[in-house]
């Protein structure tokens, strides 16, 4: 979730640091810092909150040297301040870390027993400690660092910096990502390609377990068993043109207006238009032996998840599990065998699901993962790779990625279903034809962006929302109250529409936007009927629909949000469209941070 910058370079790499930091925003963060060595000495600035802090701290006190660490941080051991901001060091290192050092207490009690001064409450001062020491006994630095890493327990991605060496760098990762940048005359070091994107389109990904030694003759990888290792050099394709806003306000209004276009490339890769059928990449297992699937994910991964579920068991009749990764592992599953374990994840290095896809495969199951990032953890670890194209999402709260999920899985339902025997190649061309419908009716959803923004003030005043689905639009009704608590800090809850009646409908009175997703269909009469016990309540009521939708069930509302009318299939993309726009005018309206909300950041790689 923090994000890491190193540079060992041929001029000052200050500017460039910050510069790095500043494509690693998109993450979260609630610090900043970097360090370079000046005249001999490990020279740091640091600053709580944004990086602008950071710059006028720089600006105060510029901070030359040519090769330097620079860090983003969300706080997870100590509080979010200067203290605590890393880089983190002692007279002999400095560091930065991502990821959590689970064992750090007995280890720093150890070196405050020796009479080492700790500044900070968290777990990285310990590992700065840790290798100092081991420099001050006379360990090279590659040695001090070897003989660290085999004490650490957790999830950590590092980059070091030694007050003796101003031409060397190292780094390690385990559990969080970190790849190596090669430029002209200089190397690099970033917790992301994308943090290397201006500087370098050279590099190599770090695997697990995996440390590197940087110095101006070349570099050298090693595996965890201290093993010299040579990883493949390939071309990122990260692009920083990629990350600017354009003419949007925000990220997060620019990546819900390309969901069109991101979905259907996703589509493109899994749809084979002209014999219109399903088509997924390589496999080395069928579906038609799989007894069970097993869907694990988090937040908006999960809800993708959840409609997978419906889908799944309607069209492939396969059973399905659905469970949200922080508790998998720990209520001691019971995996059938033969059977799949499906994983979802933005960024393929979520530490909950990537720890709970190893415990998937430790029992036996076959594992697929719904990714982003091709060259993440996750996606490395499966058997069955299903990336979505949605590109880089730089706002913390997830759009474009969960509609290119909501795509992938679709088409995963279909191929499973085909396999089983339990579609028709009619029905099969049927799904490929609702499917390759969704762009344009997302576009058409897009065009009542104004409506929503006109509407967002009744409910930015609101203390608690509730919204309500049924069917496959009950996870969305999930993720519409998980966008709004995100970004615009109202407790939002969603239920299953039916279930109002069993407790909920307590809490219903004028104050209560409830926010209905009822497109006509199957489900709308039974919907309504529970919006309308609702509005029988004093409930203030926004109906969501398509206009036959509209048209029937309107009356006493306070605002309507008009869809186009689509097949209940891709109904999902397309009513995740309003909630995400509803969610994104509500936070402007509040006037609130909407692409880094507080206390969120957007890879979560620490349980």
């Amino acid at each position: 979730m923090c994000g890491i910058i190193g540079i060992l370079g041929r001029e000052e790499v200050s500017d460039r640091l910050v510069q790095g930091l500043r494509r690693l925003e998109y993450r979260g963060y609630d610090s900043a810092g970097l360090c370079t060595i000046v005249d001999g000495k490990l020279e740091r600035r640091r600053a709580e909150g944004k990086l602008d802090n950071l710059a006028r701290e720089l600006d105060a006190s510029p901070l030359p040297g040519t090769v330097g660490i620079a860090h983003t941080r969300w706080a997870t051991h100590g509080a979010p301040t200067r203290d605590n901001a890393h880089p983190h060091a002692t007279d002999e290192v400095a560091l930065v870390h991502n990821g959590i050092i689970e064992n750090f207490r007995p280890l720093r009690e150890e070196l405050i027993a020796e009479g080492r001064t700790f500044t900070s409450q968290t777990d990285t001062e310990v590992v700065a400690h840790l290798v100092s020491r081991e420099v001050e006994r006379g360990s090279s630095p590659k040695d001090a660092v070897a003989a660290v890493l085999k004490r650490l327990h957790g999830a950590f991605s590092l980059a070091i910096l030694f007050r003796q060496h101003s031409d060397m760098l190292i780094g390690a990762r385990l559990g969080s990502p970190l790849v190596v940048g090669y430029g002209e005359g200089e190397t690099y070091l970033g917790s992301d390609a994308l943090a290397l994107a201006p500087l370098t389109q050279k590099i190599s990904y770090l695997e697990e377990g995996d440390w590197v030694v940087i110095t101006r003759d070349g570099t050298q990888i090693y595996d965890r068993d201290d093993n010299p290792v040579e990883r493949p050099i390939t071309i990122s394709g990260a692009s920083a043109a990629a990350i600017e806003k354009g003419n949007h306000r925000h990220y997060m209004q620019k990546e819900i207006y390309e969901q069109p276009i991101v979905v259907a490339q996703t589509l493109q890769t899994y749809i084979r238009s002209f014999e219109q059928q399903v088509a997924l990449p390589d496999m080395t297992f069928s579906f038609a032996d799989v007894p069970r699937i097993t869907i694990v994910a988090c937040g908006t991964s999960f809800y993708a998840g959840m409609v997978a579920k419906y889908w799944l068991e309607q069209f492939a009749r396969v059973p399905c599990e659905l469970d949200i990764a922080s508790e998998f592992r720990y209520r001691e599953p019971v995996l059938e065998a033969g059977g799949m374990a499906l994983f979802i994840s933005q960024s393929g290095e979520t530490a909950d699901t990537l720890a709970a896809l190893r415990h998937a495969r430790a029992q036996g199951q076959k594992i697929a993962v719904v990714v982003n990032v091709p060259t993440s953890s996750m996606a490395r670890e499966a058997d069955l790779l299903l990336p979505t194209h949605a590109g880089p999402e730089i706002g913390v709260a997830s759009t474009k990625a969960f509609t290119c999920q909501l795509s992938v899985l679709a088409a995963l339902a279909a191929k499973v279903a085909r396999d089983k025997g339990k579609l028709t190649a009619d029905e099969e061309q049927d799904i490929v034809l609702h499917l390759t419908e969704a762009p344009a009716a997302m576009n058409a959803a897009l065009a009542h962006d104004a409506d929503i923004e006109k509407m967002a003030p009744l409910i930015a005043k609101a203390r608690d929302v509730l919204y309500l689905g049924r069917g496959t639009d009950y996870p969305m009704a999930l993720e519409g109250a998980l966008k709004l608590k995100e970004i615009s800090y109202i407790h939002a809850e969603g239920y299953a529409a039916g279930e109002m009646k069993h407790g909920p409908i307590a809490l219903i009175d004028d104050n209560v936007p409830v926010i209905v997703l009822a497109p006509s269909g199957p489900l709308f009469e039974k919907t309504v009927s529970n919006m309308q016990e609702v509005q029988a309540r004093g409930g203030k009521v926004v109906l969501i629909s398509d206009a036959e939708g509209l048209a029937q069930a309107s009356e006493g509302t306070i605002a309507t949000i008009e869809m186009p009318k689509v097949h209940p299939l891709i109904a999902p993309l397309v009513y995740a469209i309003p909630i995400q726009l509803l969610a994104y005018h509500v936070a402007v309206a509040k006037g609130t941070d909407v692409d880094q909300p507080r206390n969120l950041a957007k890879s979560v790689t620490v349980e």
